[in-house]
């Protein structure tokens, strides 16, 4: 494995839909035992990087030039607050390939996120949601100087025909 200096953070883009798309299958599997439809999670995929307005995913690459590969990812998505006047961003679908955990990968796409949020005008925070029984994630997050907050998350499904 490559020491994290070898490793580069960039826009994911078309070419990324089949890597992000097995990403967050292999994620929601680990994380809650769940099984993903593939055809649903590559169009989800697609849709994000086809409508960069509702988002964007951002992934590490490695290997040499021309022969590089994504060991991970976290997709970015907006939501207006206007307690603040200003949009949060949302960390989500974040994924680590298990060889490449603990190198400091999810730091550094951390900090890009930070680092973009700080120079986007009307950003006035980025948050993320944890799955609760997540104590390696939630101690990650802490560390880089998150905090937890007192909300908890509710849905309800819509069935209705999603392009």
């Amino acid at each position: 494995m490559p020491p994290p200096a070898e490793f580069r953070i960039r826009h994911g883009g078309p070419d990324d839909i089949p890597a992000i798309a097995s990403f967050n299958t292999r994620m929601a599997q680990e994380t809650e035992g769940l099984s993903l439809d593939p055809d649903t999670i590559t169009a989800g995929v697609r849709g994000m990087v086809k409508h960069p307005e509702r988002g964007f995913y951002l992934v590490a690459e490695t290997g040499p030039a021309g022969k590089t590969f994504i060991v991970a990812s976290l997709m970015v998505t907006m939501e207006w607050s206007d307690w603040r006047n200003g949009m949060f961003w949302w960390i989500q679908s974040v994924y680590v390939l298990p060889d490449y955990r603990r190198l400091g990968l999810y730091r550094s796409l951390y900090n890009r996120v930070r680092e973009l949020a700080t120079r986007e005008k009307g950003v006035c925070g980025f948050r993320l949601y944890v799955e609760k029984d997540n104590h390696a994630a939630k101690s990650t997050y802490l560390s880089l100087g998150m905090s937890e907050t007192a909300y908890r998350m509710y849905e309800q499904e819509v069935l209705s025909h999603i392009e």
